[in-house]
């Protein structure tokens, strides 16, 4: 029996950087699952799309796909977008199966890269100055689920005790708030001599080249204050581990999100108005578009495999 397809479900950007770092941790993937058929697909703004690359998966014969998210955490996009591209896609082909996984969520070894990119960071300082001294500023992307939103403070926190930082503080590049502009303003009078910034990304792209912007607006300012820019997560080895865990959930049936807090699914205060609305995609007018990146892929893996379950 041919093993179920794994298909990495990305949202997409216009920055074709992030996209090649996303087509990155996927060939990761691949050296890791070497008897499966991997590739990915997107939302919106790049190509293919998670619709053109179930097709493909389709025509192959494969009729089992298991599916996660190419996400940190649980908002919009891992609990509505993509799940109904899924849904509509099997309503539409009798006998194909998708199984989804759940995003990275709060997984000790994401907290784990955090605290080497943290490392790494402060090991190119040449100024050394004690934790007791340093500033943690954890920024994330901010969405309208609360939930989602909460989980970077939770993160700012484990790293802050776990880590032995004098503060930490939180920020998101858009959609809720503190915005990093203020944030980072806020946190200047609190007198720190070191900040480190750490963007809870995956990948780069506008928003995390948006926080680069904003701290070099500051460091200019305030030239006695060290700022230092974390990398985001990117394909640290520790990520590859933590996908693999989230796909080897879906075969032992563990593969569950936290509905406890899910704004979809219990009235959470403020957000009433969201509970029982329907699983609906939001990204229809935008599959595809903002990408130069033409899907002549280079990944041998994948393209071999299509071409010897053609018949």
């Amino acid at each position: 029996m041919t093993k179920p397809a794994v298909l990495v479900c990305g949202h997409g950007s216009r920055d074709n950087n992030a996209i090649e770092e996303f087509k990155t941790l996927v060939e990761l993937l691949k050296i890791n699952l070497p008897n499966r058929l991997v590739s990915y697909g997107f939302l919106e703004f790049a190509r293919p799309t998670i619709s053109e690359q179930l097709i493909k998966i389709r025509d192959s014969k494969i009729k089992n796909v298991e599916a996660i998210p190419g996400m940190l955490f649980a908002a919009g996009h891992a609990k509505n977008d993509i799940p109904s591209v899924l849904n509509n896609f099997m309503n539409e082909n009798n006998g194909f199966t998708i199984n989804y996984g759940r995003e990275l969520a709060i997984h000790p070894k994401i907290l784990s890269a955090c605290r080497a990119r943290i490392e790494e960071a402060e090991a190119s300082c040449s100024q050394k100055i004690n934790r007791e001294e340093t500033l943690l500023l954890v920024v994330g992307r901010g969405t309208s689920d609360p939930d989602a939103n909460s989980n970077i403070s939770k993160v700012a926190r484990i790293l802050w005790e776990g880590m032995g930082f004098g503060w930490a503080e939180i920020a998101y590049t858009g959609v809720t708030f503190p915005l990093i502009g203020p944030a980072l303003e806020r946190i200047l009078m609190l007198g720190f001599k070191k900040i480190i910034v750490l963007p809870y990304f995956l990948f780069t792209g506008v928003l995390v080249k948006r926080i680069h912007t904003e701290i070099n607006k500051v460091q200019d300012l305030y030239p006695d204050t060290i700022f230092l820019k974390a990398k985001y997560l990117s394909d640290h080895p520790l990520v590859i581990e933590s996908f693999i865990e989230r796909l080897n959930e879906i075969s032992l049936g563990s593969n569950l999100m936290n509905c406890q807090l899910c704004k979809y699914r219990e009235q959470i205060i403020g957000y009433e108005h969201d509970k029982g609305v329907p699983q609906v995609g939001h990204h229809h007018h935008v599959e595809g578009i903002g990408t130069e990146h033409k899907h002549q892929s280079n990944h041998s893996h994948e393209n071999d495999y299509y071409k010897n379950n053609e018949n």
